[in-house]
């Protein structure tokens, strides 16, 4: 996925709603042909169509939210704010699916929560936008995840990501049309890049929640955000200052902290 976030700051001069069209209907192709040789329903059960459209709108808000971010950040700054999508997870387990967090945990969003304020840095003015838009991207996958947690049991990886794929492709497309341009060069190669990187990355995420403990799963996908740094400063020259640097340190804490201390408590 930060490969994918270094790919998307790479096609700059392309939409970044077509960026995110193209994204998905390149991992369309994938998941649908991994789906057809599994002889298994394209879309899933009808049974479970509320949840997979659930968690296909919330996965769609989420990316588009990434990439905008994206465009408008440091990568490793928009980076560092996805990463409090565990945070969101904990919260919307609490609420849908009546897993009340612990106080470790309570506490570890806390300071997830003070390290997002260093990222943002709050003004009262336009120029914080794209923070708080990639504040909602970690919003938006925080409620994905916790309906693919509730899904692991009901469908199959490629079912949940040709399903949101498809949706997020659908939904987006008549937007953007009205600004479509054309790939042409090197942004075919960038493109290319998203597509591939999104496919790789959503089947990792689908497998990794469907085998593993949420919580667990976080702590390594907190590596993201060394990579987006080091694609970040090796590409683009990108240093995020200090209060960024902290403030990720903070969210990285956080989430080590909440994981370590659930684990300690389920060994008692």
């Amino acid at each position: 996925f930060a490969a994918m976030g270094a790919f998307v700051k790479a096609a700059a001069e392309t939409p970044f709603l077509e960026k995110v069209i193209i994204r998905n209907f390149l991992t369309i192709g994938i998941a649908a042909i991994v789906a057809l040789r599994s002889g298994r329903p394209l879309l899933g059960q009808w049974r479970h169509q509320p949840l997979l459209f659930t968690r296909s709108l919330l996965g769609l808000g989420g990316v588009t939210c990434f990439f905008f971010a994206v465009d408008n950040l440091f990568l490793a700054d928009a980076t560092m704010l996805t990463k409090l999508s565990p945070f969101f997870v904990a919260i919307f387990a609490s609420v849908f699916l009546n897993e009340r967090p612990s106080k470790p945990v309570v506490f570890g969003m806390v300071i997830g929560f003070v390290g997002a304020l260093l990222v943002i840095k709050p003004r009262f003015d336009i120029s914080v936008v794209p923070a708080l838009v990639g504040l909602a991207a970690a919003l938006f996958s925080g409620g994905a995840y916790t309906t693919l947690r509730s899904l692991r049991s009901k469908e199959q990886p490629e079912t949940i990501i040709l399903h949101f794929s498809l949706v997020t492709f659908v939904g987006l497309l008549p937007f953007a049309v009205a600004d479509f341009r054309v790939p042409h060069g090197i942004d075919v190669v960038w493109l290319l890049g998203i597509g591939i990187c999104a496919a790789i990355g959503q089947f990792g995420l689908t497998y990794a929640y469907r085998h593993a403990p949420a919580l667990e799963v976080s702590i390594y996908s907190y590596s993201m955000i060394l990579f987006a740094a080091l694609f970040g400063f090796v590409f683009w020259s990108e240093v995020p200052d200090a209060a960024s640097l902290l403030g990720g340190l903070l969210i990285i804490a956080g989430g080590v902290f909440a994981f370590l201390a659930e684990r300690r408590q389920g060994e008692c």
